[in-house]
């Protein structure tokens, strides 16, 4: 026999038979990532023809992957166009996510999708069940590539004149699918190395087509779906109506407070003109919402401007979507609950409707543990670099909610921040919920027997 067959035969024999479909998705992103590190390390990738070392390589693919967006060194700088298209494909599929690259060739190629391939697209897409799996995950694909081609050609349209045709197409297409999935990579480097978008501070086109597009994204597939089918806030779903009102609140919040912390800082703010400082103080408020793009440099930040980035941060975006974080509605939930307690109430209710008590104690460990993470992340960044608790903390919370904003602390990260950063990128982007194998949304463990109650001093 063959060795190939034998091989195979081997794996049919030894292969896993029960990877849940957290498992598969875990699997895939690490798979995914190692594919992006070897294709970076290639000399073509770079733009000087060395192969860049594994580590910078792994780092740049696990943040492309994750749609988060550090970087430790100029994108347009460091890779060749070759290197660029990888990292574009890796935010494309990363952002998302692999079942869906996966479901449009199974679509091209019309073959059924199976029991199996269902349950991880529910899980990919974060649903609680497999009902109208394949039609939401034909919405995400061509309402995906919709939106993202709106928003390329209204920046390649908008650059033309100043830059080009090849310029022009290559910065609107890069740029709108980096922005719709989040990730806040960018090619302007060839204008001034690592300035993001700070040449384009008084540019409404720029920031406002890119901050439409973040938004979108990071509101979620299933809300998009809500939207498109019912077409009235009146109608739609609990969640659907959370996220919207959860994300018009923190966007208002984030706003606000940026200009009242920024509005003289001459590092940020204090130099621009009001419209655009009223400008920047709302793209500022977009993109902590997990995108990464920097009209203002946030090395310059006040410290209380960066304690207020750091928090919208953690929250993020909506799950579902492009987006991380903690996730607007397990905020919202935790908001709730802490309003009911106050007044004394057993039960969280928002719009004549109970939340569950298993879902509120489910908010609560994901926040527990993102909260303790981002602590965490900030005193090994301290500990190990040179940079501060605040700037470790806005790293840690930045690679962990996979928004890709920093102080200007990437570049200086040791070896074993480094790697804590890759970490936390990696987990933030496959999710709590999934990293850890679905624990919260599993069955739950049957309780045989209960200890005796004991009551304890609370605060």
């Amino acid at each position: 026999m063959p060795l190939r067959l034998r091989l195979y035969g081997l794996w049919m024999k030894r292969r896993p038979k029960n990877l849940s479909a957290a498992r598969i998705i875990a699997i895939a992103f690490g798979i995914i990532i190692l594919t992006g590190t070897l294709l970076l390390m290639l000399p073509g990738a770079s733009r000087s023809g060395e192969s860049c070392d594994f580590l910078s390589a792994l780092f740049t693919a696990t943040s492309a992957t994750c749609v988060t967006g550090l970087v430790m060194f100029d994108t347009w700088s460091q890779w060749s166009g070759f290197g660029q298209v990888v990292i574009i494909c890796l935010i494309q599929i990363g952002g998302l996510g692999f079942m869906s690259a996966a479901t449009l060739v199974v679509f091209v190629l019309r073959k059924k999708i199976g029991l199996k391939q269902r349950l991880v697209m529910a899980q990919a897409l974060s649903l609680p069940d497999m009902e109208g799996v394949v039609r939401l995950q034909k919405t995400v694909l061509i309402g995906s590539l919709s939106v993202e081609a709106v928003g390329a050609l209204i920046l390649f349209l908008h650059f033309l004149p100043d830059y080009g045709f090849w310029q022009a197409l290559r910065w609107g297409i890069f740029h709108a699918i980096s922005a719709f999935c989040n990730a806040g990579f960018d090619i302007f480097g060839c204008i001034t190395p690592g300035a993001s978008l700070l040449e384009f501070q008084s540019d409404p086109v720029v920031l406002l087509t890119l901050g439409a597009l973040v938004v979108i994204g990071g509101l979620g597939f299933l809300v998009w779906q809500e939207i498109w089918e019912k077409r009235s806030f009146h109608k739609l779903s609990v969640y659907a109506k959370l996220v919207l009102l959860t994300t018009l609140a923190l966007l208002a919040a984030g706003w606000a407070l940026t200009c009242i912390l920024e509005w003289n800082n001459p590092r940020t703010l204090g130099v621009l003109n009001v419209g655009d400082k009223l400008l920047n103080g709302l793209f500022q408020a977009i993109t902590l919402r997990t995108a990464g793009f920097a009209a203002i440099d946030q090395a310059y930040l006040t410290e209380a401007g960066k304690a207020v980035s750091t928090v919208l941060m953690l929250i993020g975006g909506s799950s579902g979507s492009t987006a991380g974080g903690l996730k607007t509605v397990t905020f919202m939930v935790l908001a709730l609950f802490l309003a009911a307690r106050a007044r004394g109430r057993s039960t969280v209710c928002v719009f004549k409707r109970t939340i569950p008590a298993d879902q509120v104690m489910d908010a609560m460990t994901i926040a527990f543990i993102m909260v303790f993470l981002a602590l965490f992340g900030g005193t090994m960044i301290s500990a190990t670099s040179p940079a501060s608790f605040t700037d470790g903390l806005f790293e840690a919370v930045s690679a962990l909610a996979t928004v890709g904003l920093t102080a200007g602390v990437t570049g200086k990260l040791s070896t074993l921040a480094k790697v804590l950063m890759i970490v936390y990128m990696y987990f933030g982007r496959v999710g709590v919920l999934t990293i850890s194998l679905g624990f919260l949304t599993g069955d739950k463990a049957q309780e045989r027997f209960r200890y005796a109650r004991t009551t304890l001093l609370i605060g």
